[in-house]
């Protein structure tokens, strides 16, 4: 009898893992080669806004499109040059609680800054090392409370304002020490508050207080669970799991808050579900669906959380366990 409660225990066990855990699925794209609505020339930045559509930078069109969470085309703006609203090189977007486009002008190192349909508001940087000057940024994060943070790539520093670019503080150097980087990529705010720096050319993750204290990291060179070739971009789940573009690797890797390896899929191609490089991710407001920018492919691939489901063989096994 003791023999039997236990097995069913296990049984019971096993099938409460199973309901546990899901995976994540290909679920649609769009996308292709051009400068049409809806086309791209090499996506990089990709982020959800509070209303749940998604902003895409067309980076060799110097351009911002967005479309609704399906991906149907609503708006773009933006062109080659200088000027407000004009673009070089951007290569990120993030999207603040209250609607504001913060973009990644990289070429022109500054951060400007839109209305939710692309009105110009503002602007801040200049190329330098300065405080508030840029030298490629090359990743913008928005906190919880507005706060503005950007990876200033060659500058091996993240910088930090308020959301009308205010300056407020900065860390790092180059190197591969705690809080050093090697062109800092991407940079994701958790809802915590704690800042996910993709540390490009050290092939790992780093994270840090809202001010820059050192919290953790993870992360080397190579293939396996964990492991990155030079990792560019990152997104921050409601849950705090923390989503990585592989792009060396042509994957998506997920982990805890804390950097233990949770999952991973993707590998190189043109198909769905494989990427021609992957650099940036984004992840919807309830956590069930990430956006993934496919360079090299001209897309954006989106993928859902499918809950685990129980093999009817393996629920009769556990059925079974009661007679």
């Amino acid at each position: 009898k003791m023999k039997r409660l236990m097995v069913i225990a296990a049984g019971a066990v096993a099938l409460a893992a199973a309901c546990a855990f899901g995976d994540w699925v290909y679920e649609g794209q769009w996308g292709s080669k051009g400068s049409g609505n809806g086309q791209f020339e090499g996506p990089t930045g990709v982020a959800v806004a509070p209303s749940g559509n998604v902003y895409v930078v067309d980076y060799g069109n110097y351009r911002i499109q967005y479309f609704t969470s399906s991906g149907s085309f609503l708006g773009k703006w933006g062109s080659s040059g200088s000027g407000n609203g004009q673009f070089r090189d951007p290569a990120d977007v993030a999207v603040s609680g209250a609607g504001a486009v913060y973009v990644a002008d990289t070429g022109n190192n500054r951060i400007q800054y839109f209305t939710s349909s692309g009105s110009f508001v503002g602007k801040w940087g200049s190329f330098g090392s300065g405080d508030g000057q840029f030298c490629t940024p090359f990743g913008v994060g928005v906190a919880p409370n507005g706060d503005v943070y950007v990876s200033d790539g060659q500058n091996h520093r993240v910088q930090y304002f308020t959301p009308a670019g205010s300056f407020l503080g900065k860390w790092g150097s180059q190197g591969s020490g705690n809080g050093q980087f090697v062109i800092p990529a991407g940079v994701a705010v958790a809802p915590n508050g704690h800042v996910y720096v993709v540390d490009c050319y050290n092939h790992r993750v780093q994270y840090f207080t809202s001010s820059g204290s050192f919290r953790g990291k993870w992360g080397s060179y190579g293939s396996g669970e964990g492991q990155f070739i030079q990792p560019w971009g990152a997104a921050v789940a409601p849950n705090g799991y923390v989503y990585v573009a592989d792009d060396g690797n042509y994957r998506i890797q997920y982990f805890t808050s804390s950097g233990s390896f949770l999952g991973k899929w993707g590998k190189e191609g043109s198909g769905s579900g494989e990427f021609g490089a992957p650099s940036n991710a984004a992840v919807s407001l309830d956590g069930r669906r990430v956006y993934v920018s496919d360079l090299m492919n001209n897309r954006v691939q989106y993928f859902r959380w499918s809950d685990a489901r129980v093999a009817p063989a393996s629920l009769g096994r556990v059925k079974a366990l009661f007679k």
